[in-house]
């Protein structure tokens, strides 16, 4: 998502063409709202790729000199055009200038899903970097303040929390959470604030610890025996990360974790009965 910022940026300079799908129609590369943003000499953004972005920046270049009017282009992805996806684009083209970047700035950034990840260690901070791109708003919580580094990336919500189990109950509506601290004490903690939180409000559809199957089993019982029911302990995700991919490496984790949370957009709330 860090282009958006990029272009913004440059238009400060330079004039573009915002490239916008406006509507779509059976198979297409992206979907209605996708943007672009075309400088006379550059891009950011893509909305798609192939023949159809060529294109659309080809037209976009146009009205940057001035040699066309027409604002509205529609795209038949067949043979003619190379590419057989067998659907349809509707593509809107607006002149753009450092004028417009208060409004482009409440325009551009696509939706984040709140994301609470808990705990500032090797996978956290791999993590970090690989959710920062995708459309995630991530809070940071660590119980140990001088933990997060000092680079950390726009958009990131660093928070020191101690207890850091408190920090659950202040939580964004909707947020997905992950749980890597540097204690089995503290992962505990945390699970159970989110489990008694589940259990109230249903508002996080997703809770994700990071651990063994060993692990799992061990923090398994000792929620059995806090009272918790197996359905509401069945909302725990535990192992993380997508199946069949068998890295250890921070970053190998990383992204097998991105990969499940993004299989979760889209889902609802998960109320317990």
């Amino acid at each position: 998502m860090n282009w958006i910022e990029q272009a913004l940026q440059r238009l400060n300079t330079d004039k573009a063409v915002l490239v916008t799908v406006r509507a779509t129609q059976g198979s297409v590369p992206r979907g209605p709202g996708t943007h672009m943003v075309v400088f006379a000499e550059a891009e950011q953004g893509t909305i798609g790729g192939g023949h159809l972005e060529f294109q659309a920046l080809a037209h976009a270049r146009l009205l940057l000199k001035g040699q066309t009017e027409q604002i509205h282009l529609r795209q038949v992805l067949g043979p003619s055009l190379g590419q057989c996806c067998g659907g349809a684009v509707d593509l809107v083209f607006e002149q753009i200038s450092a004028a417009d970047l208060p409004r482009l700035r409440m325009q551009l950034p696509p939706p984040r899903t709140p994301l609470a990840l808990f705990g500032g260690g090797h996978v956290g901070k791999a993590l970090v970097q690989t959710l920062v791109t995708l459309p995630f708003a991530v809070r940071w919580v660590d119980s140990r303040d001088e933990i997060f580094p000092a680079d950390v990336p726009d958009g990131v919500d660093c928070e020191h929390s101690n207890p850091v189990q408190a920090a659950v109950a202040d939580l964004a509506p909707g947020s997905r959470v992950l749980i890597m601290s540097f204690s089995h004490a503290e992962d505990l903690d945390i699970v159970i604030a989110c489990l008694k939180r589940q259990k109230e409000w249903g508002d996080l559809p997703f809770v994700g610890l990071i651990g063994s199957k060993t692990k799992w089993a061990t923090f398994r019982h000792r929620l059995e025996d806090r009272g918790f029911t197996a359905r509401e302990i069945g909302h725990i995700t535990c192992p993380i990360g997508v199946p069949g991919i068998t890295g250890k490496e921070p970053e190998v984790i990383a992204v097998a974790v991105a990969a499940q949370l993004l299989q979760t957009l889209g889902t609802g709330d998960a109320r317990f009965p």
